[in-house]
Order: structure tokens, then sequence, then C-alpha cells
């Protein structure tokens, strides 16, 4: 992925790890979902007004990178999530996987085996019925292409069609398979013949369905409601939709007040703030499952030493940061947000310069020695990254470390991580699906080449430990529970290969006569217009 930053390159799952290729572009991962300049803006194409029929959603990065629902890894969730669905979509409020395309499904006792019943009556966008047969087409093409978050269904041995009506998986180990595939990415089933890069065509089974798609422009992207959608449509739903790049939060912001657009994203504290007591504005403020990682650099360079790491997680003001955000973010406990398997009371971090700076004496650095350099890259445009950047420099100064904090593109921080090219790499993580194995098979599994495990880390037990991951949790959630515990105690405290200053909170502002909104951290900045009335 998060604006959501998943990339061109992605790590894939399962004992062995794969590499696999996804989308082009890249502002998923590392960028964050704040404004960074856009590469190209320009319309001259009249912006869709907001009214009666059109829902205008404002993003501040370019929409679809990739239309191929198989590799799609990219921004583009917040458009392919209304014209794709899965076996199943997960509820932020059960905290549980709940029927979609499937309206029931039952497991083995030993968690190999799952079977699935489709909804009857359902039509892909091409007008072919969905059956068992074509649903396994597209999960086995998704696999075959391993691009992206294919990953997700490393687990899976066989596919079967026994009926229309039933899909049977059979696994080579056990996995959550009902949340699996509640994915945001590569969990969409869709008529393989119905795929086209060039987004003049669609073969999904969702709401909504592609109206126009013009690369570039301000309006990038239109949809348009699917009449033979199974759920059936009422007057007063959304019609259409209309996505309209504002890389400039300030300008979304007056869209928003003029009524140009009826949806921002992100807003920084202070707008947030304004927007909660402006007439014919409302707000959302939701508890993400996305969170800040600071990775330091356990291979190469002066972070190579383990006493120069810790130093650094003591210098970071994790409550000066948490209060300078006002709201749009809360300090972290560990690697897993709450609200996921895995999150852990209790390792909260609190700064201790005292303490950094009598670690960076006991290897030869601090005031009374020669000036430690440290070279740190993080995501352009992003302001809370930003703020973290100068209370860690300021600190650092402190103790005779110069923090040389370079902003870039996602695409070129990226490229210089995988080139080990800093000692620090700053970015945001969030799961594919609601389940914290991808923070830990991503980001902290061994690679022979760096993706997007940017600490470098290399440690047989923690990769033994990462891979029992998925089986554990569909067998014996207590002890998930506690392995995930300890990978992260291991991870963050004794391996120190990271910092954890902050989980984000999602703060959106809406026209005020839009209802059923909600907001659900599974599917970062996705609105599910549907669910929409007016």
């Amino acid at each position: 992925m998060h604006w959501h930053q998943k990339l061109a390159v992605a790590g894939v799952a399962g004992a062995v790890a794969v590499v696999a290729t996804g989308c082009a572009g890249g502002q998923v991962r590392g960028a964050g979902g704040t404004p960074r300049p856009a590469t190209s803006t320009g319309s001259g194409t009249p912006a869709p007004q907001a009214n009666e029929s059109t829902f205008v959603y404002a993003p501040n990065l370019g929409v679809v990178t990739d239309w191929d629902p198989a590799t799609s890894y990219s921004n583009e969730i917040v458009a392919m999530s209304n014209i794709y669905e899965g076996l199943t979509r997960y509820n932020s409020q059960t905290q549980k996987p709940e029927p979609r395309l499937a309206t029931e499904w039952t497991a083995s006792p030993d968690g190999k085996e799952w079977t699935f019943k489709l909804r009857q009556g359902v039509k892909f966008h091409t007008g072919k019925p969905l059956d068992a047969e074509a649903a396994k087409k597209a999960i086995e093409r998704t696999i075959k292409m391993n691009g992206g978050p294919a990953y997700i269904w490393s687990a899976v041995k066989t596919i079967e069609a026994p009926d229309p009506a039933t899909l049977k998986f059979t696994l080579k180990y056990a996995t959550p398979l009902d949340l699996v595939a509640s994915a945001g990415y590569a969990a969409h089933i869709y008529d393989v013949d119905g795929v086209d890069k060039d987004g003049k065509k669609d073969g999904g089974t969702g709401p909504y369905t592609i109206d126009q798609w013009q690369k570039g422009k301000e309006t990038e992207l239109t949809l348009k409601a699917f009449e033979g959608y199974w759920g059936g449509w009422k007057p007063e739903q959304y019609k259409k939709v209309a996505f309209r790049v504002t890389p400039q939060l300030t300008t979304a912001w007056q869209l928003l007040q003029r009524g140009e657009v009826n949806f921002v994203q992100r807003l920084n504290p202070q707008l947030f703030q304004q927007a909660g007591s402006t007439q014919g504005v409302q707000t959302s403020q939701t508890p993400s499952f996305q969170n800040l990682l600071v990775l330091f650099n356990t291979e190469s360079g002066p972070a190579k030493t383990p006493e120069v790491r810790q130093a650094l997680q003591l210098a970071i003001d994790y409550d000066g940061l948490a209060a300078a955000l006002k709201g749009a973010g809360s300090k972290a406990s560990g690697l897993v947000p709450q609200g996921l398997l895995g999150h852990t009371p209790g390792l909260e971090p609190t700064m201790d310069l005292a303490k950094a700076q009598e670690l960076l004496a006991s290897v030869g650095y601090g005031p009374d020695n020669e000036e430690l350099k440290l070279k740190l890259t993080y995501a352009q445009g992003d302001d809370d990254q930003k703020l973290l950047v100068t209370l860690l420099s300021s600190a650092l100064k402190k103790v005779n470390v110069a923090l040389d904090a370079k902003p870039m593109a996602w695409e070129a921080q990226w490229d210089q991580g995988k080139k080990k090219g800093q000692d620090i790499f700053v970015m945001y993580w969030y799961p594919d699906y609601a389940d914290a194995y991808s923070w830990f098979f991503n980001v902290f599994r061994s690679k022979d080449k760096p993706e997007f495990n940017l600490s470098y880390l290399k440690d047989a037990e923690i990769d033994k430990a990462v891979d029992e991951l998925p089986e554990l949790t569909a067998t014996n959630r207590d002890m998930a529970a506690q392995s995930y515990a300890g990978l992260q105690r291991k991870i963050i405290q004794e391996k120190a290969a990271v910092a954890v200053p902050y989980v984000q909170t999602y703060q959106r502002a809406l026209s005020d006569d839009v209802r059923g909104y909600t907001d659900n951290p599974a599917y970062p900045n996705v609105v599910f217009f549907y669910e929409l009335s007016r």
C-alpha cells in the first residue's frame, strides 16, 4: 500500500518469500495520505459540481495507477472498492468479516479447508453471471500473476467449484481465509475477460462501473451506477461519483465550502477544527490502522551499532509529537494498532535524552566526541512527518548528532531505500487486510533484496515466528496474540530496528447533507458510495 503507500513492487508471503510486482506509481506505502505536488493536475475539463446526483471526492493524488484487479496495489483502492467486491468484507464495528459475494462459509477444524456459498443472482458488469467457476478463475489468475498483494493467497493449494454456488479451498497451512478474502487488494472477484488496462471497461460486480477515465486531468475519473447491481438501487442513493484531484489541502477545503466537492479525505488539525464549526460541513474522526514507522539501518552505517539505534529511539519526543498532532494521531503501543489481533498495551515508548546520551557515549559518540552524522529520508509534503523530523533534529543536536533529513517524493525515497542509502527511513504502514501479519511479513521478515523491509533486519528466529503467524491466527488466537507480543518486544526492544511514534487518526470533512458515511480503517481512504444517501 496508504496516499496509502503501496507500490511498484511488494513483498509476497508464504514460508518462502517471493517478490511480487505490482502497480507503478507507489503513492501508497511511504507517502502517507498527505499532500505532495502532483505530477499533473491540469484539467481543461470543467469539474462536476456536487449536486443531487453526483458525489465528488477530492483526493490529493492521482487516483489510478493500475486498472488490473489482480495487481492493483496503490491509490486506486478508493475507486476499485466500489467497482469490485470480494467474497467477504471486513466490518470494523464487529471486527469480523461479513458476507459480500459469499453469503456463508465454513472451515474445517484444522483450518485447512474452507467452503464458501456464493450469492445468487449476481452479474458482472460485462453481463456474465457470477458462479463458482468464474470466481475460481479470478482468484487463480490473481495467484498466477503473482503481482502486488497476491501473497494474501499464498496458503491456497487448490480451488474447486463442485457446483455453481460452491467454492472450496484446500490450503497448504491453516489461514483465516474469511479475513484474507476481505482484503482491499487482490481479493476482488472479477470476470477475467473483462480486465482492461486502459480503464474503458471493468469486470467487477460492485455497485459502480467506470464511466470515464482521463489520466492527468483534474477530474480524473467518474463512475456511474451499475443498474444490474444485485443490491438494487433507491432514489436517495448517489448514482454518479467523480474523483477531482486536488493536491493542495487549502484548495480542497475551499471547494468543499463552496459545495463543489463532497468529501475531503484529510485535513490538518487547524482546518479540521475550523470544519467542525463551519456551516454546511460535517466532520468525521476515526482511529486508523495506519501508523508511522521510523526504520533504522541495521545492516550498514552508524546505525548498524545497536546502541546508536537504541539512542535514536530514546531521542524521539513521543508525547510532544502526539500533542502537536492535536488529535490527528495518537501515541502508539508497539507495531500493531488497537483493534487488531496482536495489539499489545504496555509498549508505549518514552523519550529519555539522558539515557540516549549514555548509550552514545558507550560507543564513542556524544557531546565530548566527534559529531555523529546520520541521513534520514521522509515523505515530501507530509507535515506530520516533518514535525517528527524537526523535533528529532532538535533533540539530537543536544547530544552532538547531526541529522541530515531529506524530504523526497515516495518513488525516489523508496528507490534510495532499496539501495540502503540512508540511516533512517520514515514511512507509513497499514495492513492489506485487517490483520497484523502485514507489518511482520512485509517489513521485518528477511529478504534477499530490500522491498519494504527497510531496516534490513535479518533474524532467523524472527522469520520462523513470522511464518507461523497465519496458522496460529487461524487455529489459536491466544497463542497468536502472545507471538505478536513477543515479536514486537524482540523487534522494537531487543533489535531496536524501529520506533513507532504514532497511529494516525483519520480526519475527514464532508458536505452536511451526506448521510450514512462510516470510516472503515480496513479500507484506507475508501468511501463506500453505495451506502450513502442525500
